[in-house]
């Protein structure tokens, strides 16, 4: 089946329709691809917040947006609540202000910058907190791809919104996320087996031999695929074992579709992306751009029964260098609406077709190069 490319602007009503499939709540779950519906979601949290508020992020702007977390951050801290603020220093660089360096200084809030620049230590820079966790109280998490920014919010940039994926979670696996936040704030790396819970667990890279469980967590998902693989990833630059594992799935007829942005805020990214596409295209994947604004989730759903959502890229840094975290589910109706939000974004994609891309100018190819040889420090 072909994907048609969409106008350059979609009808508005069929758009608007796009938006309002913002949420769904299913058994203990809670589903956002809408940054203004998150935000209040996890406001609402804060606010509710008896004991505890543990928040850390990657990227942290102190926009309109990331002026409403603070506030309440601050309020919750003057009255008596513990608040735990981790901030990645690299990733919030050109975002933060020293205003919010000033208002968190002069409250009760415990803020902490992730690996700022040391000269003593220059190698760990490189090494990015890119996790974004939310806990209150033990009892309601969050994770996924949002990032607190006004680029997240359609209320501020309009249509031009980031499109992303989080997903709220309670009980035992909240608790598995506060019990992870906390080990990665006092640098803590024993390792404790995860405990599933009803077949879903929560998977970080941070203690002793987690990383290679969480890559190999990716590779056993892609490998015993039967029927579909549906990828959604901001940065697609794999490492060739993965990059072999799913041209594989597609060699032997499983159907594997490919979901990258047609507008990236990392164009090098992007080109190291499409230097790919040939070798993809030729073994059966199917390969979308998406086109109305910046895609940033990062999903996998794998035969309708098996699926992830966190903050981890297929590229370099998430599976070699940053710190991530990621829910894997078997949640029957949580795998079933991610498959129907991956075929909604689909009808807003353009496909990339082999034929067409072996025609594609030998100047368009130069960018691609680049992209590849600096793809291990993207």
């Amino acid at each position: 089946m072909q994907i048609a490319r969409p106008a350059a602007k979609p009808p508005g009503g069929v758009y608007r329709r796009h938006y309002r499939q913002s949420l769904l709540s299913i058994e203990g779950y809670k589903l956002f691809t809408d940054g203004d519906s998150l935000y209040e979601d996890m406001l609402t949290s804060i606010a509710g917040a008896e004991k505890e508020v543990l928040l850390e992020c990657y990227i942290f702007a102190y926009d309109e947006i990331g002026r409403r977390f603070i506030d309440a951050l601050i309020d919750k801290a003057g009255s008596g609540v513990r608040v735990r603020l981790h901030l990645d220093a690299a990733g919030s660089m050109f975002w933060q202000s020293r205003e919010l360096s000033r208002r968190v200084r002069h409250s009760r809030v415990q803020l902490r910058w992730f690996h700022r620049w040391d000269w003593r230590r220059p190698w760990r820079y490189n090494r990015r907190n890119h996790r974004k966790l939310l806990v209150v109280d033990g009892c309601c998490a969050y994770v996924g791809g949002f990032n607190i920014h006004r680029e997240s919010s359609r209320t501020f940039s309009q249509d031009q919104c980031w499109r992303d994926t989080h997903i709220r979670f309670t009980g035992d696996l909240a608790e598995q996320a506060q019990r992870l936040f906390n080990r990665f704030w006092i640098r803590r790396k024993r390792r404790d087996a995860p405990q599933p819970v009803a077949d879903d667990v929560l998977l970080t890279n941070y203690m002793r031999g987690a990383r290679r469980q969480l890559n190999g967590t990716f590779a056993s998902m892609l490998s015993h695929a039967r029927r579909t693989i549906f990828i959604t990833t901001p940065y697609f630059v794999p490492e060739r074992r993965l990059r072999r594992q799913i041209t594989a799935a597609a060699a032997r007829g499983v159907d594997v579709r490919l979901l990258v942005p047609g507008k990236s805020d990392v164009r090098l990214a992007q080109w190291a992306a499409r230097a790919v596409y040939d070798s993809l295209l030729a073994s059966g994947v199917r390969v979308f751009e998406y086109q109305p604004r910046l895609l940033h989730a990062k999903t996998i759903v794998v035969d309708s029964s098996h699926a992830t959502i966190g903050t981890a890229n297929i590229d370099y840094r998430s599976f070699r260098l940053n710190y991530e975290l990621n829910l894997f589910t078997r949640n029957s109706r949580l795998c079933t609406e991610l498959v129907e939000q991956f075929q909604r974004d689909l009808e807003y994609s353009e496909e990339i077709h082999a034929d067409r891309w072996a025609r594609r100018p030998w100047l368009a190819k130069l960018p691609e190069l680049a992209g590849w040889l600096t793809r291990r420090w993207l």
